[in-house]
């Protein structure tokens, strides 16, 4: 399922990130991949160790944790922290997939997780830069994702994705990825599709039982497919 999640951070925030992303300390990107992954990957970073990037992944984080919408899509377990990347002058990042096990941090900070899901929080506004479209490939095709600045888009960790290259200006975004309470993607649509139609009927005035005969629905089969 590949999702857009809009308005993600607020105005202040986002101001807040740029602000701080404006004179940050960047490092090459490929110092956080493997061999494969380096041979595709032509971007900037924070550093892991970087404060700058602690203390606004906890921003990113925050704001997560008040989205409704991202919740109900992701049942999040566990979120690796967010990292940051720019990408300019013909950066890009070519096809690839996501590790299976992520993991952040060193000795007693380190933490890792099974990668289930992969996000990526756009910074800047779609006409700030040429390029660096998010090319997610599943059995439907090429979908090319270039969101509004504060928008997010959700997809499963096992797509085979790219950025195009950067021609003009730069593009900065957080990414992370997320260990789901459902493991399973078919059954994490199903419980969204659930929850989302849960919610427009008891906004709709539906009758009350019946809504609450499907949440009890919803809440057995969670109960059934969580993993915690």
């Amino acid at each position: 399922m590949l999702l857009h999640i809009p308005e993600v951070l607020t105005d202040d925030e986002l101001a807040g990130i740029r602000r701080a992303l404006d004179s940050a300390d960047w490092a090459d990107g490929r110092e956080t991949v493997g061999v494969q992954g380096a041979q595709v990957k032509r971007n900037q970073q924070l550093p892991d160790a970087s404060p700058v990037k602690a203390e606004l992944g906890r921003i990113v984080l925050a704001a997560l944790q008040r989205n409704p919408l991202y919740f109900a899509a992701a049942l999040p377990l566990r979120t690796l922290p967010p990292r940051f990347n720019r990408y300019q002058g013909g950066g890009e990042y070519g096809f690839h997939v996501d590790g299976a096990v992520m993991i952040s941090g060193h000795d007693d900070t380190r933490s890792m997780l099974r990668s289930d899901l992969s996000c990526t929080l756009f910074l800047c506004e779609p006409d700030e830069y040429d390029g660096g479209e998010l090319v997610v490939s599943d059995t439907y095709g090429e979908h090319e994702v270039k969101l509004p600045a504060g928008d997010l888009i959700l997809y499963p960790s096992s797509s085979l994705h790219k950025v195009t290259p950067v021609t003009r200006g730069a593009r900065l975004a957080s990414f992370f990825w997320v260990q789901s309470m459902v493991r399973d993607e078919s059954r994490r649509r199903l419980l969204f599709e659930m929850d989302t139609s849960i919610e427009t009927l008891r906004h709709s005035g539906a009758d009350q039982d019946a809504v609450l005969q499907l949440t009890g629905v919803y809440h057995n089969l969670l109960r059934q497919w969580a993993e915690v």
